[in-house]
């Protein structure tokens, strides 16, 4: 999937694209055909950097509602030719999302798209799983036939029937199918159900692959040979020394990480990392300041993973520096540094966001540490990080930081928080926002009430209305 290309902020689409409470508030304001293009363009297009984490479906599935929007757009799209062409699940699981939760709301163009879709669509299992949640018995069994027309009566179909069992999302339509008295459903579906729970037996009685033996050298030959075969097992091989590394065995693990080979190197900073060895900062800015991209990306790992008063004091020294290392120690001061590292912090957030913009990845551990220390000259970065990012989670973590350092939040951020696309944006300014604007006393009266929002967004809600309020 390529990168979305996200429109500026001051923008309608560039608000929806984000998930911005004020997307909606500026949809609803705005000609109706205007907001439904810009909200298809979204559904249709999607906008997350990261769709397997950031939450669009329901924030989308509301202003449909709202809008009262038809679902052209989306019948178009899903059965476009390019389903078959492009099977790609991030392609259509928006629009299949987004579906689930209007059948949720009783849209049922919505529920009778997801059924064609099940039967036809490439992305067919996603659309299954949305039904299984939403839909009754009777639609479920309808759609036995056509899904099981996908698996030819073939060893090879069995095989892989079998295996969309085993690791199906949603039970329910393949249990529903079990029970089904015809023998090429029915019974179809209970052999394969048999044959995967004896596939999952055997990986959990088969030896997933090759295993330390009980030594120091023995670990680094293997997390060696892990990394010869493409696979990272820096922090796993550390554990293993954990429990096999007596004090006899320090100077060969110090000498590893000094110049082992590459997955011993790791292995041995991670190990000296977590038992916080004394010499094991020098160790770290020694393999951060290599060539090899490997190590270097492991020793600022070991190093983030620190937590000792020694390790926040180097952080002070390197934070200065122009590289990633001096990056990892701005990380470790906004997560574990004191009130006195507050200019360090509050230096690091300015350069990051002037150099690298509002979505670098360092702005989620700076903003929460803007956050955690209170950092109230932070509120102007964190504002316009929280105005500009494309990602719904470093908006959160700013709106959350904004919460802690801006005396305006409340009245400001805060309540278009409370139309975010992230529940946990939304529980945050379900705590703060002044409820004397009377769109926060609705908008709360609607998330109180709405057996889609998350439950502990309804807990802060509940936590500001008595117990009449949310009734009216």
């Amino acid at each position: 999937m390529f990168d979305p290309v996200i429109a500026p902020s001051g923008t309608l689409l560039g608000l929806l694209q984000r998930g911005r409470g004020d997307g909606t508030l500026h949809a609803l304001a705005a000609p109706r055909a205007e907001a439904l293009a810009a909200l298809n363009h979204c559904v249709l297009n999607d906008p997350r950097h990261d769709w397997q984490v950031e939450n669009r479906s329901l924030y989308y599935a509301r202003l449909y509602l709202d809008l009262h929007g038809d679902l052209d757009a989306v019948d178009h799209h899903l059965f476009h030719a390019e389903d078959h062409l492009d099977t790609d699940e991030s392609r259509t699981g928006l629009a299949l999302a987004v579906l689930g939760h209007l059948a949720s709301y009783g849209r049922d163009d919505a529920l009778l798209l997801l059924r064609r879709y099940a039967a036809a669509g490439a992305n067919w299992a996603w659309a299954l799983d949305e039904l299984a949640l939403r839909d009754d018995d009777a639609g479920l069994r309808a759609l036995a036939a056509p899904v099981l027309a996908r698996f030819p009566a073939t060893p090879e179909g069995d095989t892989e029937l079998a295996a969309v069992v085993r690791d199906a999302y949603e039970p329910r339509p393949w249990r529903l199918w079990a029970d089904d008295p015809r023998a090429a459903i029915g019974a179809r579906i209970k052999a394969a159900g048999e044959q995967g729970s004896f596939d999952r037996w055997q990986r959990q009685m088969r030896p997933t692959g090759p295993r330390p033996g009980w030594s120091v050298q023995a670990v680094f030959d293997w997390a060696q040979q892990a990394l010869e075969r493409g696979s990272v097992l820096h922090v796993p091989a550390a554990r293993c020394l954990t429990a096999v590394a007596g004090p006899e065995d320090r100077r060969a693990i110090v000498e590893a990480a000094a110049g082992g080979p590459d997955g011993a190197r790791c292995a041995a900073l991670h190990y000296l990392a977590e038992v916080g060895d004394p010499a094991v900062l020098d160790l770290i800015e020694a393999a951060a300041l290599g060539a090899d991209r490997t190590v270097a990306d492991a020793a600022i790992a070991a190093f983030e993973r620190m937590c000792g008063a020694a390790a926040v004091d180097r952080a002070r020294s390197w934070i200065h520096r122009p590289d990633a290392l001096g990056a990892s120690a701005a990380g470790v001061l906004a997560a574990r540094g004191s009130t006195k590292d507050t200019e360090l912090v509050l230096g690091a957030l300015r350069e990051t966001v002037r150099a690298e913009g509002p979505d670098a990845p360092l702005l989620w551990t700076l903003a929460d540490g803007a956050g955690r220390l209170g950092i109230i000259c932070a509120a102007p970065v964190l504002r316009h990080v929280y105005r500009e990012t494309a990602s719904s989670h470093l908006r959160g973590r700013a709106a959350r930081a904004l919460a802690a350092t801006d005396p305006s939040y409340a009245t400001g951020f805060a309540v278009e928080c409370l139309w975010d696309c992230e529940e946990t944006t939304r529980e945050v300014a379900a705590l703060h926002a002044e409820t004397a604007d009377v769109r926060v006393a609705e908008q709360l009266r609607r998330l109180a009430a709405d057996p889609a929002e998350e439950a502990e967004v309804q807990t802060a809600v509940r936590s500001r209305m008595g117990p009449d309020t949310a009734a009216r």
